[in-house]
């Protein structure tokens, strides 16, 4: 049997002690030894003085109950006097309960009401019964408890082990609507005291102006001392900390006359303090985004780039080469959803420029950015190319594999010694439909035209790859923002006067820099969209990239330039890129090209450019006289290959916008005088030729 009602409500019963047995003694009459007395102590319940609970447990029961049913008990109201209830000196009549379950219930056979009538300290006087109903079970008190106490202050009562959670109201249908409406209540208001809370403390917090300003009153001797001495890099980073969250909130929290242009002064000498960089660098890249923005592009510069490769798929898949580098020790994952040919590199416990995969021309050291204008320009298979700037020749064999080693690909450099690396990488990469050459790109009109599309990944400050080359951030100065942007301005206008405007299935041109300067990027691309209407911008299909700046220091640019594209280490964590992409749509005006010679006597100077030096190789000096006449060499028919040649050159002509019939226009003397000089020449070299051979 489980334990009973009346047990569940009052609890277990103290421990008898030798002072109750004592006293039973004496009122039985009983001799009794000397035993020491003990202070009486009233028990007292514990809920009597606490309040009731807001979710109604401790209503009033007016008899206890068995199995969720009433017993019948019937009890009459019971008036106070002093506080204390007058149950035993008014000899109230108790109605005799149906006990049937409740007082045998885990107490044995019980007792009926008649017993509790007769009981033996029945004839006791009201104090002493009341004390008694603390030690015994089945004193009055105890039955008559539930009506004796204050409805209001009456609560369950339990045991020094249980939970006052279990003093809650059962859920039920008629109560779960309030129940859960006082719940909602106090959640709501638990929240409303903790935004309070938040609240409050970000008001102390903005109270608190912070200090970003040196004292005045220091001497001068003091300032020079702290000149000669180290920055503190904690301070300093402190109070840029403090500086940026001033200017975020400028009108509560600037220090009483101060103006914003101090504030921002004082920015830029933490920045160069802390960084590294020249005031006018620093200055130059601040005005390219708010204070927050250029502390965080600031803080990516001081980071390298992850280290990126690019799968020749003329080699491999990357699929392949993946599991391959994987063997190797190599942690690697794809650089992402834009590129099918990238593989970003986290770890590696072999060098990434010595295995074999790298050595038999499987992937190439490329940073991601570089990926960026060849997606854009997208060659065709079969197309004409034109590389200006090819070196070391990551993006020329990134055309090359894009085309299917179709097509023909001129990779021009005009530096030579870099233009070696080009070659190598070339052929360990297995790109056979490139030529490479090495001119200046400003002459390329000249020297060859009529390209579908032509690259121009021009030089420029590098401000944008500051992670990989520091000495930047001292080196560039405002010198160097006029020459290369004067630079970058004929490259751009050559590479244009390149493109084959009526090509079926190209057209295109793409600018593109390593800088994140306005100079270098949308000026220059607003100065050949001024130079040359027969081009226009048009968009990238790149899948990401923020877009070109159409206004920036009071200066407007033409909104296409929101066609190209931006990309900043502290945004997409590659290196600082500018991509612009341009489609020629018709010949360039005449008028518009000085250097071409396209009227009066400056057609014969073209020729005279154009002439091929068509001497015969001399024989080395290291190879013997009796077998330098054995090679196998001949010499060409001039008469027979003049018409084809003069084909070719009108051929030309047409394709660089030029007039073919400058060519038939009379010449003047002095040019004819220097035509003969070079044909005497050239027979004398012909006579001598023919003496060596014959000896």
């Amino acid at each position: 049997m489980g334990v009973g009602n009346r047990f569940k409500k009052q609890g277990p019963p103290e421990p008898l002690s030798e002072e109750h047995f004592a006293r039973l003694k004496r009122k039985a009459g009983l001799p009794v030894d000397n035993v020491p007395a003990e202070v009486p102590k009233k028990k007292k319940r514990k809920t009597a003085a606490e309040p009731t609970k807001s979710n109604g447990a401790g209503a009033k029961k007016t008899a206890p109950k068995a199995n969720g049913k009433s017993n019948g008990l019937k009890t009459a109201p019971v008036t106070k006097q002093n506080g204390k209830s007058a149950k035993s000196k008014n000899k109230q009549a108790v109605p005799e309960p149906e006990f049937d379950e409740d007082l045998s219930d885990g107490l044995g056979d019980g007792f009926s009401g008649s017993e509790l009538d007769n009981d033996e300290f029945s004839d006791l006087e009201g104090d002493e019964v009341e004390g008694l109903g603390d030690y015994f079970i089945d004193s009055d008190s105890s039955v008559l408890d539930s009506d004796a106490e204050d409805p209001k202050e009456r609560r369950a009562m339990f045991s020094e082990d249980e939970d006052e959670s279990d003093a809650e109201e059962k859920l039920t249908a008629a109560n779960i609507v309030g129940l859960s409406r006082k719940l909602d209540e106090q959640i709501a208001q638990e929240e409303a005291e903790a935004q309070a809370e938040l609240e409050e403390a970000a008001l102390q917090t903005n109270i608190e102006r912070p200090h970003v300003f040196d004292d005045e009153e220091e001497d001068n001797l003091a300032l020079k001392t702290k000149a000669l001495l180290a920055p503190d890099l904690q301070l300093l980073r402190t109070r840029i900390t403090d500086t940026l969250r001033v200017l975020d909130d400028f009108a509560n929290l600037a220090e009483e006359g101060r103006s914003r242009a101090e504030y921002i002064s004082q920015f830029l000498d933490d920045v160069c303090a802390y960084y590294g960089y020249s005031k006018y660098l620093a200055e130059k890249l601040m005005n390219l985004f708010t204070p927050r923005e250029a502390f965080a592009f600031f803080e990516a510069n001081e980071t390298a780039r992850p280290v990126v490769i690019r799968t020749n798929t003329l080699r491999t898949h990357r699929r392949d080469l993946a599991q391959a580098l994987i063997n190797r020790g190599v942690t690697l994952e794809p650089v992402g959803k834009w590129s099918k040919v990238g593989l970003q590199i986290f770890e590696s416990n072999v060098p990434l420029g010595a295995t074999p995969e790298y050595l038999a021309g499987h992937y190439i050291l490329q940073a991601a950015s570089s990926f960026l204008p060849v997606m854009a320009l997208g060659p065709q298979e079969g197309e004409r190319v034109l590389d200006m700037a090819a070196a070391p020749g990551g993006k020329t064999t990134h055309m090359a594999a894009m085309m299917k080693n179709t097509g023909c690909i001129f990779a021009n450099d005009p530096s030579k010694a870099r233009a070696k690396g080009l070659i190598g990488n070339v052929h360990r990469l297995g790109a056979r439909n490139v030529v490479v050459c090495n001119y200046d790109a400003r002459e390329f009109p000249r020297v060859i035209g009529g390209f579908d599309r032509v690259l121009l990944d021009a030089p420029c400050s590098g401000t944008g790859v500051i992670a990989k080359d520091p000495s930047v951030k001292t080196n560039k100065d405002e010198k160097d923002f006029m020459v290369l942007p004067h630079t970058q301005k004929q490259l751009l206008l050559s590479a244009i006067d390149s493109v084959n405007h009526a090509s079926k299935t190209g057209g295109y041109l793409v600018y593109s820099t390593c800088s994140v300067t306005v100079e270098e990027n949308e000026q220059v691309v607003q100065y050949a969209l001024n130079k040359r209407p027969n081009v226009k911008l048009v968009s990238t299909d790149l899948p990401f990239g923020k877009e070109g700046f159409t206004s920036y220091m009071g200066k407007k640019f033409d909104p296409s330039l929101r066609l190209t594209r931006r990309y900043y280490p502290h945004t997409y964590n590659v290196d600082g890129f500018f991509v612009a992409k341009f489609q020629k749509i018709g010949p360039t005006p005449a008028n518009l090209v000085k250097d071409k010679p396209a009227q009066g006597a400056s057609a014969p100077r073209a020729e005279e450019h154009e002439v091929v030096d068509k001497t015969p190789i001399a024989a080395d000096e290291d190879v013997p006289e009796g077998a330098r006449g054995q090679d196998d060499f001949g010499g060409f028919d001039d008469d027979e290959d003049k018409k084809y040649m003069e084909r070719a050159k009108r051929n030309a002509m047409r394709r660089r916008g030029l007039d073919p019939k400058a060519l038939e226009k009379p010449k003047t003397n002095g040019e004819t005088k220097a035509e003969t000089k070079v044909e005497k020449k050239k027979s004398d070299s012909k006579t001598k030729s023919k003496k060596k051979s014959t000896n």
